[in-house]
């Protein structure tokens, strides 16, 4: 009897030795991440790059969030990287190249002693607009300004344009600033996000008879918004070097894929 109940206790402990160890199934949470800064195709870059975490991920570009379905670990190393790139200039933020054209109108109250240059055909619209809501008739061509951005930097620039004609000899100065914060995707079409557009105009005034008489005067405008991709945009008015006077920008954006 002694000598069974050996063999039974000697199977026995075989037998638990034979089974595998158990696996400590780890403990899954949900979390809501918002995403402060990034927007449009930035948003997606950033939730593509989360994607080696190997989560359930969903994301709500509108709402800019992102949900994790994950260990409480994997969740913390998610966020800490969402913190690291949600924010301008970051590996997510810089993206897609896009061509700005800046077209500077100046416009008057009074006819030109001489018939001015006719507009470029894709213009013609633009002026007839500009003189159906404002009281200047008399819109010439003052500068076309190419100008090449990066979704995410930001860029400035200073521009020579063409000054007065009563002051000749002196050039007009306009620093653009802006920030293309992020590419989106509407049912129009893409358009392109800025977080600020700014334009400070340095102009000469005349100030005598002599066209070297003449001193620089400081105006500028400043925009944010949505603007659509291959549509005209007139951003606003500066007061002009002359009496009567003022111009305008216009821009037009191109996204390169």
């Amino acid at each position: 009897m002694r000598t069974l109940m050996t063999i039974l206790l000697a199977a026995g402990l075989l037998s638990a030795q034979d089974k595998p160890p158990e696996v400590k199934q780890e403990t899954l949470e949900a979390v809501i991440i918002p995403v402060k800064t990034l927007t449009g195709d930035s948003f997606d870059r950033l939730v593509k790059l989360l994607g080696v975490f190997g989560a359930h991920m969903s994301a709500d570009s509108q709402l800019r969030t992102i949900v994790v379905y994950a260990p409480k670990d994997v969740i913390e190393q998610v966020r800490k990287v969402v913190n690291e790139l949600d924010r301008p200039g970051s590996e997510a933020a810089i993206g897609r190249n896009i061509e700005m054209t800046m077209t500077f109108l100046k416009c008057s109250t009074r006819p030109s002693a001489a018939a001015p240059p006719p507009l470029p055909a894709d213009l013609e619209l633009v002026a007839k607009q500009l003189r159906a809501a404002t009281q200047y008739k008399n819109i010439e061509l003052m500068d076309v300004v190419p100008l090449r951005l990066q979704e995410g930097k930001d860029t400035e620039q200073t521009l020579r344009l063409p000054g007065s004609t009563a002051t000749p000899g002196a050039l007009a100065l306009a620093t653009v600033r802006l920030h293309p914060e992020s590419v989106s995707r509407k049912d129009q079409g893409r358009f392109v996000r800025f977080a600020f557009l700014r334009f400070n105009f340095r102009l000469p005034v005349s100030t005598g008879s002599s066209p070297n008489q003449y001193q620089l005067v400081e105006s500028g405008l400043s925009t944010s918004g949505d603007f659509m991709e291959g549509q005209k945009t007139v951003l606003g008015k500066v007061s002009g070097a002359e009496e009567d006077s003022a111009i305008f920008v216009v821009i037009a954006l191109k996204v390169l894929d």
